[in-house]
């Protein structure tokens, strides 16, 4: 019997490149291994998102988007979500049992806070509580993460192992599948590709018109300042970029970079071209799927039923073992 994977992504606006290399390519290459349960994870963009009028849209195209890099809801439980309540009763009893102390002390809760210090809200302190529901809900065993993310696992570890212990074995501990999450620069060259920052991403579902206009406007290598000047490849986000959409030509671009052979706005036109190229076969079947009239709603509606029967079948054995049945 195949282990479960579960991940999930919040639908805040629009997939882009980032995300794709980062953590959706290794999404599709998971469903061949394991049984996989991938969730748009509606609730828990509300701890950030003050504005919600874009949130169906915004599920919309992030469904198309994994769909269309290649998600299979014949191979993979894809869903909303709120769709699948017993998410938040499970949150509510694994929050009974859970220390403050245990969530005041995650890095990821006091990066929020500093940045949104007007809406430090019980559901952003709750997050890693929503998060453990989440995933052993449907028993998964195996989380695809980041580095980065490591500490949210060793915490829903804590919460299932402090469950069981109290409670009788009941979920498997998640482990951390550590994966290559490489991280694509923004285009402003702040930091990695971000959603959060307005001008930094390419949008899987952008036109090669907006794809090549955006990249015109990237950040490259501060130090050269003419045409004429040697670059450093090493400190410039659009040779970084190459490295994904020119791997073939990538160290002759950065040889000729350094000796002024190449220049900023030639080294833009052929990523943009290259980057298009990679981008037709999604953006083929973004469109196809697109133009399909309740095609994304009747993958997650089927997504949702099937959730629920793993869902519902776990609440049943936990309400009995806490004597709630």
């Amino acid at each position: 019997m195949k282990k479960r994977v579960f991940s999930g992504a919040r639908p805040t606006a629009r997939q882009h490149i980032g995300n794709l290399l980062g953590a959706i390519d290794n999404y599709v290459k998971l469903q061949q291994e394991y049984d996989c349960v991938y969730c748009i994870v509606d609730i828990h963009s509300l701890t950030t998102l003050q504005d919600t009028h874009k949130i169906q849209e915004n599920i919309n195209d992030l469904a198309l988007d994994w769909l269309a890099a290649g998600l299979d809801p014949q191979k993979s439980i894809i869903f909303v979500q709120s769709h699948v309540p017993e998410v938040t009763e499970l949150q509510t009893y694994l929050g009974m049992m859970t220390p403050l102390s245990w969530l005041l002390r995650v890095p990821t809760f006091k990066e929020k806070a500093k940045a949104q210090p007007d809406n430090i809200n019980y559901g952003l302190v709750g997050y890693p509580v929503l998060m453990t529901a989440d995933i052993v809900l449907y028993k998964a065993e195996v989380i695809p993460v980041g580095e980065d993310q490591l500490p949210h696992i060793e915490l829903a570890r804590e919460i299932v192992r402090r469950f069981n212990i109290k409670f009788g074995e009941t979920f498997p501990e998640p482990v951390g599948k550590l994966t290559s999450f490489p991280t694509v620069p923004s285009l402003t060259g702040k930091s990695k590709m971000s959603k959060s920052e307005e001008g930094s991403t390419i949008d899987i579902a952008h036109t090669p018109e907006e794809t090549s206009a955006r990249i015109m406007t990237a950040v490259t290598d501060p130090e050269r300042k003419f045409r004429k000047d040697p670059g450093h490849p090493e400190i410039c986000n659009v040779y970084t970029l190459h490295k994904y959409f020119t791997p073939a030509e990538v160290e002759n671009i950065g040889v000729e970079c350094r000796k002024a052979g190449i220049g900023c706005v030639d080294c833009k036109k052929l990523l943009a071209k290259n980057m298009n190229l990679a981008l037709v076969p999604i953006r083929a079947r973004r469109a196809e799927f697109a133009a399909r009239p309740g095609y994304v709603k009747e993958v997650l509606d089927d997504g949702a039923k099937r959730a629920r029967v793993i869902a519902q079948a776990t609440m049943q054995e936990v309400r009995q073992k806490m004597g709630l049945r």
